[in-house]
């Protein structure tokens, strides 16, 4: 029986053998046989189009790291008390098809093993700019656990002072060696390099992130600063985290302020640091100097 695929291709042929003739076998039985062998064909055919896709996908990543078809934006971090750019946060943004957002093209890299070599690519090409940033601001790059504990980014660091370098690690990311990643930046942290873990309040593991890692800033998700002037639960998350921070020496800054309101509940609570559309859009540098100078300006 051919197993046959939805081209009209024959893969293969379907055959039951035996040392002896059965007369008993009729039409009924070469219709079971012709089942079993359509039911090979699709099975062979979602394994066809599921390695097409991975082709396609790995294609598509190197494309982007071999011709570096994306570049770097920048959004600032306001200290709010002191009323300065405490920072600037790099932000990867890709001009390869097909259009999406930066989450999805390193979704897709971790699928063909390849999101440790894009994450390396684009911080080193945010390092580059990292002269061009006041003395006085810091710069912040995001690295998923496997990053970190793969041992490369010390060497991308090398040329940089550390204490000018923040590293964040997402929410969202799992991580299974605490120990191990602790024990991966101990020594770069211990030459002045900030730890921040991001999207806090996002879920659970945020919080398991914060406790194992000890980290430097805790940035609250955006989730929780929207309509946080009117949320009491948000507040009450916020106002939580402001005592943690205080207890234990961190700093805690707020994602996603887009207005008025939110900045003055932020206040209110005592967030000391804000980022978020309201004060500043990811841009290229330049904007954002124009952006500490007009800040310097008002204070």
């Amino acid at each position: 029986m051919p197993i046959r695929l939805q081209d009209g291709s024959v893969y293969g042929t379907l055959c039951c053998f035996d040392r002896q003739s059965d007369a008993t076998l009729n039409e009924r039985d070469l219709a079971m046989m012709r089942v079993f062998a359509d039911f090979a064909a699709r099975q062979l055919e979602r394994q066809r189009k599921r390695k097409q896709r991975q082709k396609g996908a790995e294609a598509r990543i190197r494309d982007v790291l071999d011709q570096r078809r994306f570049h770097i934006v920048f959004q600032p971090m306001h200290d709010l008390v002191d009323q300065r750019i405490a920072g600037y946060e790099a932000l990867s943004r890709f001009v390869a098809e097909p259009k999406r957002g930066p989450d999805k093209w390193f979704e897709e890299a971790a699928t063909v093993g390849l999101r440790e070599e894009l994450e390396l690519a684009a911080i080193e090409l945010a390092l580059e700019a990292l002269p061009e940033i006041p003395d006085t601001a810091y710069l912040s790059l995001n690295a998923s656990p496997a990053t970190i504990l793969s041992g490369r980014l010390a060497a991308l660091f090398g040329p940089y002072p550390l204490d000018r370098l923040m590293l964040e690690v997402t929410e969202h990311d799992v991580i299974d060696d605490y120990a191990g990643l602790f024990e991966a930046l101990v020594e770069m942290r211990r030459q002045g390099l900030r730890l921040a873990i991001d999207d806090a309040g996002a879920g659970y593991a945020s919080f398991r992130h914060i406790l194992r890692l000890a980290p430097d800033v805790i940035k609250l998700d955006r989730s929780l600063t929207h309509g946080i002037d009117h949320r009491r639960d948000s507040r009450a998350l916020a106002a939580a985290l402001v005592g943690f921070t205080a207890e234990t020496g961190s700093r805690l800054l707020a994602e996603g302020v887009e207005t008025q309101a939110e900045l003055q509940a932020l206040r209110e609570i005592g967030v000391r640091k804000a980022q978020g559309y309201l004060l500043g859009r990811p841009g290229p540098l330049p904007a954002s100097r124009e952006l500490a100078e007009s800040d310097r300006e008002s204070s």
